[in-house]
């Protein structure tokens, strides 16, 4: 296809298309999983694989909606912040059925056994601790809770996005035993999405207080 018919499509029209593919896309893993999981083609512990991978994926989409805005930054694009809303919430299926599996199917909801891992293991205490904070965000992800809440208000309580991801890393981290390169490419990720963001907030406190002070130097009429 020609630059020419993407020039002639409405913006709308490409967003919606991008979501779409986005979406199917980023399923295919989980419905591959749970194929393999049928067909018991997942090792001997097909559970904790399982469990592994829908972790690692949620890990992935979470990092890949908070990219969105260093894009943004970077390029000058504007369209990357429409498809953080959509990768925050497949970020959040993929934690839900993580969870779901181990509730469910790892510990059959023995809730009684569910706490004590929770109090005992760190790397469950802060990957449950992550999966909790996730909540409030998925509820309030739609455009009449923004409403409801106030646009100042609703980026406050969307910044706990940030505290998830790491928390996520941690996560991550703790629970792999022997070789730590993949989570410390994960978290080394996570520290140039937010080193972006942390940069450009400098720039532009820095050229409120530049033009603070132009303004007070300016001579008056």
């Amino acid at each position: 296809m020609s630059l020419a018919f993407f020039a002639a499509v409405p913006r709308r029209r490409l967003l919606s298309g991008a979501k779409w593919a986005i979406g199917v896309a980023a399923l295919i893993p989980a419905a591959r999983l749970g194929w393999l999981f049928a067909n018991d083609r997942l090792g001997a512990n097909p559970i904790a694989e399982t469990m592994n991978q829908l972790g690692l994926w949620t890990l992935i989409l979470l990092l890949t909606s908070l990219a969105m805005t260093p894009l943004k930054i970077v390029t000058g694009w504007t369209w990357p912040l429409a498809l953080r809303r959509l990768l925050g919430l497949l970020a959040f299926t993929y934690v839900g059925l993580h969870f779901l599996l181990y509730f469910a199917v790892d510990q059959f909801f023995d809730f009684a056994e569910i706490f004590r891992d929770i109090a005992k293991r760190k790397f469950i205490t802060v990957g449950f601790a992550a999966f909790v904070l996730l909540i409030p965000l998925a509820v309030t992800s739609t455009s009449g809770m923004i409403k409801r809440l106030g646009a100042r208000r609703w980026k406050r309580l969307h910044r706990l996005v940030y505290l998830v991801a790491v928390l996520g890393v941690i996560h991550f981290l703790w629970r792999v035993k022997a070789d730590l390169r993949e989570p410390l490419i994960y978290a080394g990720v996570l520290a140039v999405l937010l080193g972006v963001r942390v940069a450009a907030a400098v720039r532009a406190r820095s050229r409120e207080i530049e033009r603070g002070r132009v303004s007070v130097g300016a001579p008056r009429q």
